[in-house]
């Protein structure tokens, strides 16, 4: 089967590898990114590194809005254009974010069939599954057996966040589960995971110190994977490179994955974890 006869679609809080949206040829539709009065294209406007730099030293704390139908609309027709017959676009959890259903409304306003998949969760949970999908049409997978395989990655995911503060998270309106430990409680640093059945934050432990936290978010990861055999990991910061590419060497020395990502959290997403986080986000297959 022609590879370009399904083209696969995500949005930008995937965190997926420039190399590796160029390799398959993956589009990208832009969240917004709102600081005052000013509007940027998540990861075309305002790109990380230049965002964290900002958030850390303006007193103005920015705000996101999800695309819109039009921009999934016009995305789904400049798709078509370019020859697809089909559309799958996967999308950030329906419980985090407005994108879901967006995109669901655009599909209905285009003749091109479009399957919009929830990804029950952000960042590389959503990156892992647009890879699967792209890696399937690859291989020549029609509509039935892409979604299969997206499927099959998405039951075996697991994700765990570290986060320096709880203040972005509660600040960003993200917190899901974790209010509990909103209050007296900001000084102390969060461990998260995204359950991938709901789609939402869940709270997984407390830490004070940032090292006993990393040991934290290692140990958590690890003990939720149902296997360390065929294991793909990425490694996700914000904009805190050093300690992401050490922590991915201790990975490649312990577990030698055959895929072990490191990228830095987008915008949008940084909003609610902060400088300084860190995310472990990975499966085993089979």
């Amino acid at each position: 089967m022609d590879e370009n006869r399904i083209a696969i679609l995500t949005d930008s809080t995937c965190d997926v590898p420039q190399a590796l949206i160029d390799r398959y040829n993956i589009s990208v539709i832009p969240h917004v990114v709102i600081w005052g009065n000013e509007q940027y294209r998540d990861r075309v406007d305002i790109q990380p590194e230049d965002f964290y730099k900002r958030l850390v030293t303006d007193p103005q704390r920015p705000t996101s809005s999800q695309a819109g139908i039009p921009d999934f609309t016009e995305a789904y027709e400049k798709a078509a254009s370019r020859g697809a017959k089909e559309i799958i676009i996967l999308t950030v959890s329906s419980a985090m974010s407005g994108a879901y259903q967006m995109a669901q409304k655009a599909a209905r306003l285009v003749k091109i069939p479009v399957s919009v998949v929830d990804s029950k969760g952000p960042t590389m949970t959503l990156g892992w599954q647009v890879l699967a999908a792209a890696r399937a049409v690859a291989a020549g997978l029609d509509v039935k057996g892409v979604l299969n395989a997206v499927d099959a990655v998405r039951k075996n995911m697991v994700q765990v966040v570290a986060m320096d503060t709880l203040e972005y998270l509660q600040k960003g309106g993200r917190i899901g589960n974790a209010v509990k430990w909103v209050g007296g409680l900001l000084q102390v640093k969060p461990l998260v995971s995204i359950n991938h059945q709901t789609g939402l934050v869940e709270p997984v432990g407390l830490a004070r110190t940032h090292k006993s936290l990393v040991e934290m978010l290692y140990s958590k990861f690890f003990d939720s994977l149902k296997s360390t055999e065929n294991l793909h990991v990425a490694v996700l910061h914000g904009n805190v490179m050093q300690e992401a590419e050490a922590l991915a060497g201790r990975i490649q020395k312990e577990f030698h994955p055959v895929e072990l990502l490191v990228n830095i959290t987008g915008p949008v997403l940084g909003i609610n974890t902060g400088p300084g986080a860190l995310a472990l986000c990975g499966y085993s297959e089979g």
